[in-house]
């Protein structure tokens, strides 16, 4: 199993080192998304010759790397952040979270697309992106290149957002103020990193606005994670399957991390460490799945994922914006 792991993590550090690249800078590739690149183009050329004793090693990383990934990910909040900006941004986060999830599922069955599927392309554009859709593939049980579809998605419309919202932010078009951009910004966008460009690009009282918006929505992760436990063991249950609730305990990890974290035990520089380990952590689980992933099961998954996503991405787009326009001064 040892030979599959390091495999995986010479990978990953190639996804690192590529992720310094000015192009793939520009364009707030984090190492995760190159990392699940970097497996796929693998898994679609050199993955038969693989001995298959490193098969083991390769899903390790998918499950259990993932999940210390996930649980270390919380050292990059803190409730602090969640009161520092108020209940009108936790609030439209919560709107936006529990709306794109729920339209997600429903567009799914309408779309007749599988229910594992649509959840995990759902949980990326309402929560955090790729990290959420790794979250979320143990709960649901999904396979490897589902889980890489719904990433792909998040890279799509998430990278787009990052170029889109500076422009209609500078045009006037929005006619938004900087602390309402700032929630717009957070409250929609997919990844962290999307954020950061975004807000980057629009100033920093937008930028600090924005990530901590963002960050509030990651913390929605943990108990979205265990609503759908629950979920998932009374439908198996109604079906004659399993009635046994699969709790996430490393969503309750994720929490608990959190609040270690917000009592600033640690000095900056530790955190600091632990979130580059963590993010190296997670490019290994991104780059294991990736490796799992043939060109076939895109093909296989057809275009229904992605009309899903882009649907979603009008949601939170229009919705997004009238929340922030509207909501968040009333409660101001």
């Amino acid at each position: 199993m040892l030979h599959g792991v390091l495999l995986i993590a010479l990978f990953s550090c190639a996804a690192f080192y590529l992720s310094e690249f000015e192009v793939f800078r520009k364009l707030s590739f984090s190492p995760l998304i190159i990392g699940i690149i970097l497996g796929m183009l693998y898994a679609n050329s050199l993955r038969n010759r693989l001995p298959e004793t490193w098969v083991p090693g390769i899903r390790f990383c998918t499950k259990e790397i993932l999940r210390a990934g996930i649980v270390l990910y919380g050292f990059r909040l803190t409730f602090q952040s969640v009161a520092a900006v108020g209940t009108a941004a936790v609030l439209i986060d919560a709107i936006v979270v529990a709306g794109t999830l729920l339209l997600g599922v429903w567009l799914g069955r309408v779309l007749k697309m599988e229910g594992d599927l649509a959840l995990l392309t759902a949980s990326g554009s309402a929560i955090c992106g790729a990290a959420a859709v790794l979250g979320t593939e143990p709960v649901v049980g999904a396979q490897p290149h589902k889980t890489a579809v719904a990433v792909s998605t998040v890279v799509i419309f998430g990278t787009l957002s990052m170029f889109l919202y500076p422009v209609l932010y500078r045009s006037g078009v929005l006619g938004l103020t900087p602390a309402e951009m700032g929630i717009y910004t957070g409250s929609t966008l997919h990844e962290v990193a999307h954020v950061v460009g975004a807000g980057n690009a629009m100033g920093t009282e937008i930028s600090d606005t924005a990530v901590i918006v963002k960050m509030i929505r990651v913390m929605m992760l943990a108990p979205v994670l265990l609503l759908l436990s629950f979920v998932a063991a009374r439908r198996g249950g109604a079906a004659g399957g399993r009635t046994k609730v699969s709790v996430p305990w490393f969503a309750f990890g994720f929490l608990a991390v959190i609040g270690f974290n917000s009592f600033g035990l640690l000095p900056g520089a530790a955190v600091e460490w632990i979130d580059s380990f963590d993010t190296f952590l997670l490019t290994m689980a991104m780059t294991a799945l990736g490796a799992e992933t043939g060109f076939e099961k895109f093909r296989q998954a057809g275009a229904k994922p992605f009309l899903l996503a882009g649907i979603l991405y009008v949601w939170l787009l229009g919705g997004g914006y009238l929340l922030a326009r509207y909501l968040a001064p009333a409660l101001a």
